[in-house]
């Protein structure tokens, strides 16, 4: 053979390889719901998440990544790479009917992930939380995840519910129950298992083909009800009785040992006064159980990510892993529920669906679930959160929460493992750029090879606002030109450098140098009045072209005062 016939056949074999997909990364993104940015072991917390933390040391943690504040939003954003008022979510799934921006949908006019993935090649599946859908019922699955590019689909339409028995469980298009699902039963079901278990199977499914994959893990874990099982809570108990301010001293010690927290910066201060808390056992046992939801994803996640190692998928799957928004403040579900009659309740059958995702409800064996002070967490008979007083810890070291975008409503740990993806020297490594969920579907795209439609199925696509995060693995610079954006009801902002333009509902400009005061306790918009109108006329043009107006189009009418 001569030179000439040789790099002729190489040329080929390359082109064949990459028709078939070789050598292109697996993808699997996985996402947590309603967790604080220090509640992992490698971002500060006390609380044991050793596979995750694993991924970290042997991959890279970006320590300045967004979400976009809430779920829906959040979810939105990244399965299509654009802001979510782009693609119909800027509040969530309710069509309050005041704009393209807040129709509660997943719009046509962006593309999922999932469908660039598939037509280039990809096996995509997905497990767990969807909550994108305006549509609960079966009647409409229009915009479910089978028909937005996923092959298969185990999972939650809704976005919260029972871990015991959840409410628009479904396979497909199909509703189930944990009782008379024909492929998955487990004798002690318990949903953060199940999407673990499902994804494993995904895995199993797809093994031994030349066919890449894309599989999204969406957790629901450690979204209210707390709710876990007691051989879990009770490795964490002890844990909290020394109350919010101590849990909170110890996470900042070790989020600045861990280079995560510059020391110059002042950390938001404990909102909860322990020696006054009326009700400690309780609040204690809220956060403990809050820890073992935690423990239990992360066991999972060893699982999954066991099962990539035995099929030899390990070092050419991109594993991402992240939050769709800050710790939960909520009130809900702290203050005790009226029953409602009769008392003496049956057990449901094994076809019978849950028709309601918030109590008051019954348990499948025929128990009402009980929710405030005198319910203690964990069992599936309870329905609790642990509230603001914890969410505070949570959000170690930032301000504010879920619903907000100061840094304790939109900061997410992301986590990046890639063996022959990451250069060596930069495994363990933390990546100060800045990063936003819209930048998920560019690095997919980029990844994979895939072209990004300007049209798909009729509809004409939106550009992708996004950039790929890739050049990160590798120690460059992000290709990002533009700003940052946000705004969730009526909470807005802006990040452009180490500027960030904040304001909450109603509220004035807040300005803050985010290298000097990630934490935003230093307000300096009176010092620097012209870059506080500069910025905000950036968010004004950006909320103009993204269909963010008109401002509180969220507010649903019937809150609308003299409605």
């Amino acid at each position: 053979m001569n030179k000439q016939t040789f790099v002729v056949g190489v040329f080929l074999l390359t082109v064949c390889m990459s028709a078939f997909g070789a050598g292109r990364p697996n993808i699997l993104l996985i996402m947590s719901d309603d967790m604080g940015y220090s509640d992992l072991g490698c971002f500060g917390s006390e609380i044991a998440t050793p596979r995750l933390d694993a991924l970290a040391a042997n991959g890279l943690r970006f320590t300045q990544f967004y979400n976009g504040a809430r779920c829906c939003p959040t979810r939105a954003s990244l399965l299509t790479g654009l802001y979510p008022h782009q693609v119909g979510m800027g509040f969530m799934v309710r069509n309050v009917s005041m704009g393209p921006g807040y129709t509660g949908d997943l719009s046509r006019n962006g593309v999922t992930i999932a469908e660039v993935l598939r037509a280039s090649g990809y096996h995509t599946g997905m497990v767990g939380k969807w909550h994108v859908a305006r549509s609960h019922s079966m009647a409409d699955t229009s915009n479910w995840p089978v028909q937005r590019g996923f092959e298969s689909f185990y999972g939650t339409i809704r976005g919260f519910g029972s871990f015991y028995d959840p409410e628009s469980l479904t396979r497909q298009n199909t509703f189930i129950t944990p009782a008379n699902d024909p492929e998955y039963r487990s004798e002690s079901y318990y949903y953060t298992d199940a999407i673990s278990d499902n994804a494993i199977s995904f895995l199993r499914r797809s093994a031994g083909t030349e066919q890449p994959f894309f599989l999204y893990v969406a957790y629901t874990a450690a979204h209210w009800p707390l709710q876990a099982p007691e051989s879990e809570i009770v490795k964490y108990s002890g844990k909290y009785d020394r109350g919010y301010d101590a849990i909170r001293r110890s996470r900042v010690e070790r989020l600045r040992r861990l280079g995560l927290m510059d020391p110059q910066w002042t950390p938001a201060p404990t909102i909860g006064d322990w020696e006054k808390q009326p009700n400690k056992a309780w609040e204690t046992r809220n956060m403990e159980t809050y820890a073992a939801m935690i423990d239990r994803m992360d066991q999972g996640i060893g699982r999954i990510v066991d099962q990539l190692k035995a099929d030899g998928r390990l070092d050419n799957t991109l594993i991402l892993f992240l939050q769709d928004n800050g710790a939960c403040a909520e009130p809900s579900w702290r203050k005790p529920i009226k029953q409602e009659a009769p008392h003496d309740l049956s057990p449901m059958g094994s076809d019978a669906l849950q028709t309601r995702s918030t109590p008051p409800m019954q348990t499948r064996d025929g128990h009402w679930v009980r929710s405030g002070p005198g319910a203690m967490a964990g069992p599936a008979d309870t329905y609790v959160g642990y509230g603001e007083l914890w969410a505070n810890v949570a959000n170690t070291p930032f301000r504010e929460y879920k619903h907000w975008v100061h840094e304790g409503g939109i900061s997410t740990p992301l986590i990046a493992h890639w063996p022959e993806g990451i250069r060596r020297d930069r495994r363990g490594g933390l990546e100060p750029q800045v990063g936003h969920i819209i930048d998920i579907m560019a690095t997919c795209v980029d990844l994979a090879g895939a072209d990004y439609p300007s049209d798909f199925n009729g509809h004409r696509i939106k550009p992708l606002e996004g950039v790929s995060l890739a050049p990160a693995f590798s120690g460059r610079e992000l290709e990002r030109k533009q700003p940052l954006f946000w705004e969730h009801e009526s909470n807005r902002a802006v990040r452009d450098g180490h500027w960030k333009l904040v304001a909450v509902e109603n509220g004035p400009w807040e300005l803050y140098e985010m290298t000097l005061d990630r934490t935003e306790m230093h307000d300096l918009s009176a010092r620097y009045p012209d870059r506080v109108k500069a910025l905000a006329a950036a968010w004004d043009a950006w909320a103009k072209r993204c269909d963010v107006y008109p401002l509180g189009a969220w507010k649903p009418v019937w809150s609308t005062p003299g409605k």
